[in-house]
């Protein structure tokens, strides 16, 4: 299924141009279709913020802005792909539908977790909500900032409750992980002995070919 390539990446920023350029880098090296962008910290996203970061291809793009300088998320994808069907927004994710060129059509969500346990739960709420109303099959990505296995992290200080949430819902909703090649954590406390984890993640609906 259309496209080949979808990259994920949490910039931690993405008001600078230094960052702007590592991005505009990888993008033409791995010739992505569709970048989506977790953690952009912008309010506002402009045209040549988005030429400098991805390049004159992508001339479609859907965002969320940053709440102040946090969060924030940035769908964009090649002219070659077209206009999307429809798109939605919400508290912490972008969601867009897509026809293929065999004339399928499919949804992505692009998210970014919440923090704390009542906003964790929202957003799997959150999660639920977007499925019900987007049909179809479904690629789910991003920093999920929430684990649901105990290889995600490297210590024992595990919240079960929040990870058995997180695994119902991938249950309820049939979804499977597509494995992650690389790392096997994402993010890191940058400690001299660090706690490591996997929250960044792809999920799809298993009716995904």
């Amino acid at each position: 299924m259309n496209p080949s390539k979808i990259v994920t990446w949490n910039v931690r920023g993405l008001n600078s141009v230094a960052r702007q350029n590592s991005v505009r880098t990888f993008v033409d090296a791995v010739k992505a279709d569709i970048v989506c962008i977790q953690e952009t910290k912008m309010e506002q996203i402009s045209r040549r913020t988005l030429l400098s970061s991805l390049g004159s291809d992508f001339d479609n793009s859907v965002e969320l802005p940053s709440d102040g300088a946090s969060g924030g998320l940035l769908v964009a994808w090649r002219h070659a792909l077209r206009p999307a069907i429809a798109t939605r927004v919400d508290a912490h994710s972008v969601s867009i539908q897509f026809r293929s060129f065999s004339g399928q059509t499919w949804w992505l969500t692009c998210v970014y977790g919440s923090q704390g346990n009542n906003n964790k739960i929202i957003f799997l709420q959150e999660l639920r909500d977007i499925r019900a109303a987007c049909q179809g099959p479904w690629v789910i990505l991003g920093d999920f900032n929430l684990i649901y296995k105990d290889e995600d992290k490297n210590n024992s200080n595990l919240n079960r409750a929040m990870m058995g949430r997180f695994r119902r819902l991938i249950n309820d909703l049939s979804l499977k992980e597509i494995p992650l090649h690389g790392r096997k954590f994402t993010w890191s406390n940058l400690q001299d002995s660090p706690t490591l984890v996997k929250l960044d993640r792809v999920l799809c609906s298993v009716d995904w070919e």
